[in-house]
Parts: structure tokens; C-alpha cells; sequence
């Protein structure tokens, strides 16, 4: 796994930005199979949670936030601070953005 650190903050405590590299992205996007969306569906109808979306969810997130660090790690940067997801679901399946700013951190004075 990439050494960059990711921080939802501006600011990250005993640190300082020393370099600022820009916004960084990692996206992806997952198709539903057309035998488990069946299934899902059926599975809407009575309630409850729908395990199979919540995986494939999970699963895009990871993915999106391993290539958005990645990204980072590309750019020189340490670490990705502001750091955001924004998804979108349609019958084609689900898209994830990872996203945020890559700055290089170091140890406050």
C-alpha cells in the first residue's frame, strides 16, 4: 500500500504543508451483473439491506481511493488533504471519485 497519508481536513495537526502539488482524482467505475441485480431486485421489493450493492460500493471506493493516492504518490506529494468521495449510480452501474488536494507534509517547527 502507498505511504501517502489522506486527511478529510485542511490542516493536519503537528504538521505543515510544505509544497503544494494540486488536486489529485482516482476514479472507477463498476457494472452490476445482470443475475445479482435480479437478485438485488427481488430484495428491494421485501427490504432490508442490499449486501451485493454495498460490496460492490465498498469495493469502488477502495479502488478510487487507492488510484487517487497513487496519483498522489506521482505527483511527489505525501499526502492528500480536503479529501472527498462523490458517487453516481444508474442502470449501467456505479461510479466513484476519490478526490482531494496532494500537498507534501512535514513535521511542524
Amino acid at each position: 500500500m502507498l505511504d501517502v497519508m489522506v486527511v478529510t481536513s485542511e490542516q493536519v495537526a503537528g504538521y505543515r504543508i510544505a509544497e503544494v502539488h494540486g488536486a489529485v482524482f482516482g476514479q472507477t467505475t463498476r457494472s452490476r451483473n445482470l443475475f445479482s441485480d435480479f437478485g438485488q431486485g427481488v430484495k428491494s421489493l421485501v427490504g432490508g439491506e442490499i449486501k451485493g450493492y454495498t460490496k460492490l460500493q465498498d469495493n469502488a471506493r477502495k479502488e478510487a481511493l487507492d488510484r487517487m493516492k497513487a496519483n498522489a504518490a506521482k505527483s511527489g506529494a505525501n499526502a492528500v488533504i480536503m479529501f472527498r468521495f462523490d458517487s453516481n449510480s444508474n442502470r449501467n452501474g456505479d461510479s466513484v471519485t476519490a478526490y482531494g488536494t496532494a500537498v507534501t507534509l512535514v513535521a511542524a517547527d
